[in-house]
């Protein structure tokens, strides 16, 4: 990608996180409120992904497991997850949880479309093909994301779900990132972005994703 059409991809994303956090304070706020309210331990959750260039950053989200779910299980949610708060099932179920990430977006951690950015300990068993995908800034959403935007119930009907995510789900996310890395244009971000609000207007009205998977990542 050239560097002009680079400045103008961030430019883009820049206005568009910043006209959604001016928007969503309020929401921000009550969601903040809510999370503290029902669950003890802070609002946001914070933990250390891999980004562009296999630079480390602290991605953000609003908190929706009790705040020692690190210590209590795995890295991923499958299934009806004990750790996930009533607040979390809510927020996790619209995406909602997500929103935070605009202000990673704000800080260059991150773009509004990218693959998304994976722990440490699962890029370290990435491939050399697969490490492509930190060639670029991760993303809030991308076509991998809206395919598998139901992953933890996926993920809840394995006998082993992280060997699973391991050796089934991330190398088919991967690929699919991969395979949109290599006809990405600025267009077709902003078709990813009109997708990722048709699926969340599509939960809001109570209906099953037609899709076979998604991401808690």
């Amino acid at each position: 990608m050239s560097a002009a059409r680079e400045a103008i991809r961030r430019t883009v994303e820049i206005a568009i996180a910043l006209v959604a956090l001016v928007l969503l304070a309020p929401f921000f706020l009550v969601v903040a409120l809510l999370v503290r309210a029902t669950s003890p331990g802070p609002a946001l959750f914070v933990q250390e992904r891999v980004g562009r260039n296999g630079a480390p950053f602290r991605l953000l989200k609003f908190r929706t497991m009790v705040a020692d779910a690190p210590r209590r299980g795995p890295a991923i949610t499958a299934g009806a997850d004990p750790r996930v708060t009533a607040v979390g099932r809510v927020l996790r179920r619209w995406k909602l949880d997500e929103l935070p990430q605009l202000l990673n977006v704000l800080r260059g951690d991150m773009g509004l479309v990218g693959p998304r950015p994976e722990v440490p300990r699962y890029v370290a068993g990435y491939t050399a093909a697969q490490r492509r995908v930190l060639g670029v800034r991760p993303g809030i959403t991308d076509p991998a994301s809206l395919s598998y935007a139901d992953e933890a119930e996926v993920l809840g009907r394995s006998t082993d779900a992280e060997r699973t995510y391991v050796d089934v789900v991330l190398p088919d996310k991967l690929a699919l990132s991969l395979a949109y890395l290599e006809r990405r244009t600025l267009r077709s971000d902003l078709v990813v972005l009109v997708r990722t609000a048709a699926l969340f207007l599509h939960r809001r009205g109570g209906e099953p994703t037609p899709n076979p998977g998604g991401s808690n990542a």
